[in-house]
């Protein structure tokens, strides 16, 4: 409500045998409180969507799902091995930095160059994907350090993973409270496998190898194949918990590679290598959408993504896993995206 309609209602509370117009005594000694009222109704207005798991946000619906046990899982730094060239003898120390481009890590352990080389692990500094970087990006050092000549990461660096998001929570929250859940059943596996920070969907699979035992498939967050430490984690949180008795496996689903070629016409003063990147990301969005809900790739959901794309007037000769048709997806497999190839 605004001032202007507090204050009148205000006003109609006192005798109309008094003056109530504008510069009055009754008129001038309300209109502060009429103000004051204004900004409570204003934030009551903010508020009230916050009691409500549909719309809370940030740490209103932190509180919605702590009602229902579950908690946000946090972001996990990206971590792996790097391998770094110098003179014999020259030492490496834990603390010391090694960086790609884009983000720096931190060597987690003291290590001391012999026969020009020598491995040491690292951690990313920056929680979240942006530390899953491919090999050979990591090749830099922050500060010069003595001896050390260079570095490389021979291994792809993995297990970063983001925050879970409000839509992710609240997903999560709406699972909990719409499934029914029975000391072992179905939905429990699925609750205490997306318990586990970097777990995205998850697929099970009862009696999958005879009587008592349970198959758990994941893939990450990101909607790929899951790696062997997340692996290790969900199956320690499911271990903990499950039915005594239950033989449970859990593994990750298989990448299925989807290969896309395509050729485009650019409008004018758009480049090539920006459309690129945006279809990249689109494709990759929808194929995350996907995994474990659809059992195929749509060709026309590819060309979909291809055509809204900012600069791109039309496509030809699209191409998807050689092929211009749907792409089958088995029960086991997550498709993600493999090499993309656009031209003009």
């Amino acid at each position: 409500m605004t001032r202007q309609q507090l204050l009148a209602q205000l006003l109609g509370n006192i005798s109309d045998e008094y003056d109530k117009s504008a510069g009055s005594f009754f008129y001038d000694a309300l209109m502060p409180a009429a103000i004051v009222l204004e900004g409570i109704y204003a934030n009551i207005e903010k508020i009230l969507p916050h009691a409500f798991a549909k719309t809370a946000a940030g740490i209103y619906l932190d509180y919605k799902a702590a009602e229902q046990g579950l908690t946000r899982k946090e972001a996990a730094k990206a971590s792996g091995s790097v391998t770094v060239s110098g003179n014999n003898g020259a030492v490496i120390k834990a603390s010391d930095k090694v960086a790609s481009d884009t983000v720096t890590f931190t060597v987690m352990q003291n290590g001391t160059v012999t026969n020009g080389n020598v491995a040491v692990s690292v951690e990313c500094d920056t929680a979240g994907a942006v530390g899953n970087l491919p090999a050979g990006i990591i090749n830099r050092f922050p500060v010069t350090l003595s001896g050390i000549i260079s570095v490389t990461n021979t291994e792809p660096t993995s297990g970063g993973y983001d925050a879970e998001t409000d839509d992710e929570l609240r997903e999560r929250y709406f699972e909990k409270v719409s499934r029914p859940l029975a000391g072992g059943n179905i939905y429990d596996y699925m609750l205490w496998a997306k318990e586990v920070g970097g777990v995205g969907e998850v697929k099970v699979q009862p009696l999958w190898n005879g009587n008592g035992t349970v198959k758990v498939m994941v893939i990450d967050s990101g909607g790929a194949a899951a790696d062997s430490t997340l692996i290790a984690k969900v199956t320690a949180n499911i271990e903990q918990k499950r039915p005594v008795g239950a033989s449970v496996t859990v593994v990750s689903a298989e990448p299925l590679p989807i290969n896309i070629s395509v050729r485009i016409y650019i409008k004018e003063g758009y480049l090539l290598e920006d459309i690129k990147t945006n279809i990249q990301s689109a494709v990759s969005a929808y194929l995350k959408n996907i995994a474990f809900q659809q059992d195929y790739v749509s060709y026309a959901q590819i060309g979909s993504r291809v055509l809204v794309q900012d600069g791109v007037l039309d496509y030809q000769e699209l191409l998807v896993n050689s092929g211009s048709g749907n792409v089958v997806v088995s029960e086991n497999q997550v498709p993600v995206l493999g090499t993309l190839e656009v031209s003009v």
